[in-house]
């Protein structure tokens, strides 16, 4: 069983508590350790969560999803990273005498066969194109400039055996998260639709739990199309505690649908329909 961190004095740095694993290991804790992503979709729907924790629902590898992991690796761990961990190119198609595209079934027989995720020359090329534009921006430079990527912290947060793996942690500053992004005007929108104050909240309170005290927490937002704009937001006091106080919510009403093994969908009494638009 992995054990919980111990709390540091209020004097560490931020990166003092942190794990550096590998991400196969953080995966395998989910089973024992809540995340941010779980706590999201227990929110949002109890039976969806707890079919997926029992197996019953496997989500599929999307490709957009290997897509962000790579934007993510040569952007916060550098080239050398990125190309250990990920498989660039793919078979050569004779006709064209180009690569087959990434939904051909070649490029999917050849993926199988690598023994790592497999990408694109295109989306490589993407990838760099984010890490500069990025390193180009004065205040995502000056966030990732010192500290550490993807480490992992865990601890006990409203009573459960909780686990962070963030992005990029500044020994002072704290928290940054990546986010990849198609137009960056949207940025606030998405922001909302998709709860990251309350995933970064989440992140905030396991932190401090080992850390003394609470970190900055700053998001560094990049457009994935020319001209490839950068954009960073300091998420404010004020609504990552309103996020943590919903957040604590959910967890009461996760370990009551434990312990009566009860998981509704959220939609069990009728409803009222009033509004006209």
């Amino acid at each position: 069983m992995i054990a919980l961190a111990t709390p540091r004095s209020a004097g560490a740095t931020f990166t003092e508590p942190l794990i550096h694993e590998a991400e196969s290991v953080y995966a395998a804790a989910r089973a024992t350790h809540l995340s941010s992503h779980a706590l999201t979709e227990f929110r949002k729907n109890p039976l969806l969560y707890r079919k997926k924790q029992l197996g019953l629902i496997h989500e599929e590898e999307r490709a957009a999803f290997i897509v962000g992991r790579a934007a993510h690796c040569r952007t916060l761990e550098g080239a050398d990273e990125f190309r250990r961990r990920f498989a660039i190119g793919g078979p050569i198609n004779p006709k064209t005498n180009r690569p087959f595209g990434p939904d051909t079934k070649a490029f999917a027989e050849w993926a199988a066969t690598i023994g790592k995720p497999a990408i694109s020359q295109d989306t490589a090329d993407l990838c760099e194109q984010l890490a500069e534009a990025v390193s180009n921006h004065a205040e995502a430079a000056a966030l990732l400039g010192e500290g550490q990527a993807e480490g992992v912290v865990r601890a006990e947060y409203g009573g459960l055996a909780s686990q962070i793996r963030i992005d990029w942690t500044h020994p002072e500053r704290g928290i940054v998260d990546l986010k990849t992004i198609d137009d960056l005007d949207w940025f606030e929108a998405q922001a909302r639709s998709f709860a990251y104050a309350h995933q970064l909240s989440f992140y905030r309170a396991i932190l401090a739990a080992v850390a003394g005290r609470k970190a900055e927490v700053q998001v560094i937002a990049v457009e994935k199309k020319e001209p490839f704009r950068v954009g960073v937001w300091r998420f404010s006091d004020q609504i990552l505690d309103a996020a943590a106080r919903e957040n604590l919510a959910a967890i009461e009403r996760l370990k009551i649908c434990r312990a009566q093994d009860r998981w509704p969908t959220g939609y069990e009494a009728v409803r009222s329909f009033d509004y006209l638009g």
